[in-house]
């Protein structure tokens, strides 16, 4: 069982180190790269003209009792546009990552409550996928409530930052400490392609930032996530 106390900015800088790495950003432009394949611009010669056709034979009735024979109809592949596997990867992305047994948040008592005390929660618990783990930050967020005071995992009301979510939500159990560095790399990109330039913490404390903005980008990075196959 993980023990490491990460704090939300720690959280923060091990996310934007992740996010900047050559693999992240394969990762991060790989799924979106869905260009069909290139067109031949050779025009196919011309077909020689068909020989003239001879009489048909006159018809016979078939016997009943013969098994039929038809003409093998055109293989289905060749039909598509795109290559068969990549229309498996493509519709494989589009489902909902599958969420695992849900239990509830701890009541209003286990908003407050330190950390350390919600981490026998991860006993025997499977690892989640990152949007699955936001999915949860954002349960969080929505029950236990949002803030945006500086450097503080959560105020006197139990209500935490983003990172804060993603933290509480690893203590009770949904992910491990390498799913919230991925969840938090996932909230960058998604930063940063609304350009923002910085990371998770100003953007949550920033003036005039709201609850219901940092649901939308929970929301938006789930989406985007979840596309990829995260």
């Amino acid at each position: 069982m993980e023990t490491v106390q990460l704090t939300p900015d720690q959280l923060d800088a091990q996310a934007s180190r992740l996010h900047d790495t050559d693999a992240w950003q394969r990762i991060v432009t790989g799924w979106e790269q869905t260009a069909r394949e290139p067109a031949s611009t050779v025009s196919p010669a011309p077909a020689p003209p068909a020989p003239p056709a001879s009489p048909a034979p006159p018809a016979s009735v078939p016997d009943p009792g013969t098994p039929q024979s038809h003409p093998h109809p055109a293989d289905w592949r060749e039909l598509l546009s795109v290559p068969v596997d990549r229309l498996v990867e493509d519709s494989l992305r589009a489902l909902p990552p599958r969420r695992p047994h849900e239990r509830p948040l701890p009541g209003r008592l286990g908003a407050v409550l330190p950390e350390r005390l919600h981490a026998w929660r991860r006993i025997g618990q499977p690892d989640v996928r990152p949007s699955v783990h936001l999915g949860y930050a954002r349960q969080i967020l929505t029950e236990w409530g949002w803030q945006n005071t500086p450097y503080r995992l959560r105020n006197a009301r139990g209500a935490r930052c983003l990172c804060g979510a993603m933290l509480t939500a690893h203590r009770l159990g949904y992910g491990s400490l390498d799913t919230v560095d991925r969840a938090g790399a996932w909230l960058i990109t998604e930063l940063r392609s609304q350009g923002w330039s910085g990371l998770i913490g100003p953007w949550n404390r920033h003036p005039g930032r709201t609850a219901a903005d940092a649901l939308a980008l929970i929301d938006a990075t789930i989406h985007r996530a979840a596309l990829a196959g995260h």
